[in-house]
C-alpha cells in the first residue's frame, strides 16, 4: 500500500443506511444497506453483513453480501462468505465452501486486431 493510503474501518456493532462513497480502502465488520460505490479495495469480513449493490475497484468477501456487484478488476469470495446477487468483474475467484448465488459476467477485454 502507497504512504498516505487510507483503511477504513466500519466496526462490529456498527449499522450504517444509505449511500457510501469514497476513495480510501474499506473493510466492514459491521452492517452496511443501501450502497456502496469505491474507488479502491473493499472488504467485507467473516462478521460483516452487507445488503447493498456494490461498485469498488476490487472487492473481497468473508462473511455475507446480498446485492449485485461490480468490480473493475477483481471480486474474490472466500471459503466462508454467503453472497447472493450477480457478480460482474475482469476475474472472479469462488473459493471451494462458499455459498453463491446469482450469476456471473466477466469482462474479458480481446485484442483490437480480432
Amino acid at each position: 500500500m502507497a504512504q498516505g493510503d487510507q483503511i477504513n474501518i466500519i466496526g462490529k456493532g456498527i449499522t450504517i443506511r444509505g449511500s457510501l462513497t469514497g476513495g480510501g480502502d474499506l473493510v466492514i465488520e459491521g452492517k452496511v444497506e443501501g450502497q456502496i460505490n469505491l474507488k479502491n479495495h473493499l472488504t467485507i469480513e467473516s462478521s460483516g453483513t452487507v445488503e447493498a449493490d456494490i461498485r469498488a475497484d476490487e472487492l473481497t468477501i468473508n462473511g455475507t453480501a446480498s446485492g449485485n456487484i461490480d468490480a473493475s478488476t477483481k471480486v474474490s469470495v472466500n471459503a466462508s462468505a454467503k453472497v447472493n446477487g450477480d457478480i460482474k468483474a475482469h476475474r472472479v475467484v469462488i473459493e471451494d465452501g462458499a455459498v453463491f448465488n446469482g450469476s456471473i459476467e466477466m469482462d474479458v477485454k480481446l485484442p483490437d486486431d480480432i
